[in-house]
């Protein structure tokens, strides 16, 4: 892709992302009914096919890059990817939440204070991996990867067991806050396929809905695969012609396109009145990108996190305060709207354009 002009390369790269953001919409709703399809409900086992779908562009990006060796876009849009997607949640603040109250005082719940602390959690492994030796490899792993992905399993199983049982009143849930309980905003597509099941006139018809909701799921998934590879590839090819470090274009523009369907799916859940499964989708997918260091390790045979830049480390620190900042203002619920937002959403914005503008200021002196 590196002899097509700079042109051609944008319309391929816009393209691919009008894709994952199209493909996007339809991977959340046949989501919800291949949830209900399986019974899988909030079990360990919809979160973790919550996390591979609305993560897949970055998938692809991360097995892309890990073949071609080309590691540090990947490890750029993972990282940039978390930062970015937290500022997602400033998107659906001012959007979503227009005449009432902020985003994290309609969604405050202890549950997802447990989601942000494993966001930073895994975070804070990915900054004790950068500092291992370079040569710690077992059977393909690395002790940061596999304790990445540990810490992600474990945060999920507390997570499932604070839906179920949290020894505080109200089970965490904050007063004056979202009525509805979280994930409202799938029932409906749980109903309609479940009411579709009901009513077909034997189970060959029901069968068939339920082939139908996977065949769909896959072609998303295809296509948001394929497109995820494009952005990649096109990706990379525009930040060598522009002169921009493939970490630079990895954490800004790569990690946009790679959040479309983060966005997508927020606004749908905000404009349902169901706050709470807008943030939780956010962050259970940062906590999800970090496990990809495992897919990189395990494919490239090499170690990924002792290779991060000076850069990265900066993105992981960024992305944990801006995580921190979500965190406090799901605990104390700031009520006030400053500039059509709440004071967290307006904080987290600052700091990001403040940490974009120290980006490039640590990757011109690295």
């Amino acid at each position: 892709m590196e002899s097509l002009p700079l042109w051609a390369l944008a319309l391929i790269f816009a393209g691919a992302a009008a894709v994952i953001w199209v493909a996007g919409i339809q991977l959340s709703k046949q989501t919800d009914v291949l949830d209900a399809r399986f019974r899988l409900g909030s079990a360990l086992g919809g979160l973790i096919l919550l996390a591979l779908a609305t993560n897949l562009p970055e998938i692809a990006i991360t097995v892309s890059a890990a073949l071609a060796g080309n590691v540090g876009v990947a490890v750029g849009n993972i990282l940039g990817g978390i930062a970015i997607q937290t500022v997602v949640l400033v998107v659906l603040d001012v959007v979503g939440t227009k005449g009432g109250k902020p985003l994290s005082y309609r969604a405050a719940s202890l549950t997802l204070v447990i989601e942000a602390i494993t966001v930073v959690g895994v975070l804070g492994v990915v900054i004790a991996g950068s500092q291992m030796p370079p040569g710690l490899v077992l059977f393909r792993l690395t002790p940061a990867a596999v304790l990445i992905a540990v810490i992600w399993l474990l945060g999920l199983l507390l997570v499932q067991r604070s839906q179920k049982s949290l020894p505080w009143h109200a089970q965490g849930q904050a007063p004056d806050g979202q009525s509805a309980p979280k994930g409202h905003a799938k029932a409906s597509a749980q109903d309609s396929s479940q009411t579709s099941g009901r009513s077909d006139a034997g189970s060959s018809r029901n069968k068939t809905g339920t082939g139908k909701a996977l065949g769909i799921f896959l072609v998303a998934a295809a296509a948001t695969l394929g497109s995820g590879v494009l952005l990649e590839r096109s990706g990379d090819a525009i930040a060598g012609q522009i002169g921009l470090s493939g970490v630079l274009f990895g954490a800004t523009f790569l990690a946009l396109a790679t959040s479309l369907p983060e966005i997508s799916t927020g606004l749908a859940s905000v404009r349902q009145g169901d706050f709470q499964l807008a943030v939780s989708d956010i962050f259970g997918g940062n906590a999800f990108l970090p496990v990809l260091f495992l897919v990189a390790v395990l494919i490239s045979g090499t170690p990924v996190l002792p290779q991060a830049h000076a850069s990265d480390i900066y993105l992981t620190a960024l992305a944990i305060l801006l995580t921190l900042v979500y965190m406090l203002g799901l605990l104390f619920r700031p009520a006030r709207r400053v500039l059509g937002m709440g004071v967290d959403s307006l904080v987290v914005l600052v700091l990001y354009l403040a940490g974009v503008a120290g980006l490039f200021a640590v990757a011109s002196s690295g």
